[in-house]
């Protein structure tokens, strides 16, 4: 891992920062929120138990934030929707406090738009967009391939909302958009419930300004 990965691991993950109450005091706090909620209320579907890896290297599943509402994005760097990134730290900022946790999870599927490794994407969120939501290792989102998580995913929920407008945009530019229900392109998102369900999937340029996307945020978060 490079400097800059290096830095922002320590930034997201350190016993310093915890006790500093930085960020990664906030998302501790989460996950120990999680842990406190009674095995009756705490739902662990299989969802929330397929093994992950953070940007860092850690190990770790959903099941880490069981008990919050999660919002997963499949991310790039070199997308022309990656300045979604500094919509996404806002929509964090906004709601993390009432129990949202935004996740990002790279993919290079769509147009190679994310070539760079773990290190270089951490350090590329941290240093452009100032990310400081969980982000996870690179995975594939699309076709055979698919990591586990994804095939859950869109398994749960095979339609995309408000997508056909983003369909007709991509064919505009030439390309053949994905058949559903497959993700369509660089964030897409998917809203999942404090119970563990998927409660909603929105089109990749629907924005985390987009109404849409924050009412469905805040319907989940007060349930």
């Amino acid at each position: 891992m490079d400097g800059h990965a290096s830095k922002f691991a320590e930034a997201k993950h350190t016993a310093g920062d915890i006790a500093s109450g930085g960020p990664a005091a906030s998302y501790a706090g989460i996950k120990e929120t999680a842990l406190r909620i009674t095995e009756g209320q705490r739902v662990m579907t299989p969802l929330l138990q397929i093994p992950l890896t953070t940007i860092d290297g850690r190990e770790a599943t959903l099941g880490d934030y069981a008990g919050n509402v999660l919002l997963l994005v499949n991310t790039a760097s070199e997308c022309g929707l990656t300045p979604q990134y500094a919509g996404l730290e806002a929509l964090s900022e906004a709601y993390r406090g009432k129990g949202l946790v935004v996740m990002g999870f790279p993919s290079n599927d769509f147009g190679a738009q994310e070539p760079g490794d773990d290190a270089q994407i951490s350090a590329f969120c941290t240093e452009k967009y100032a990310v400081e939501f969980p982000m996870f290792s690179k995975i594939t989102v699309v076709g055979e391939r698919k990591h586990p998580l994804y095939a859950e995913l869109i398994a749960r929920l095979p339609k995309t909302q408000a997508s056909e407008g983003f369909r007709e945009e991509l064919k505009g530019y030439g390309m053949t958009p994905n058949p559903e229900p497959e993700v369509l392109w660089n964030f897409e998102k998917f809203l999942i419930a404090r119970d563990g369900s998927v409660a909603a999937r929105f089109s990749p340029d629907v924005a985390p300004e987009d109404p849409r996307l924050r009412e469905a945020i805040e319907i989940e978060l007060a349930r």
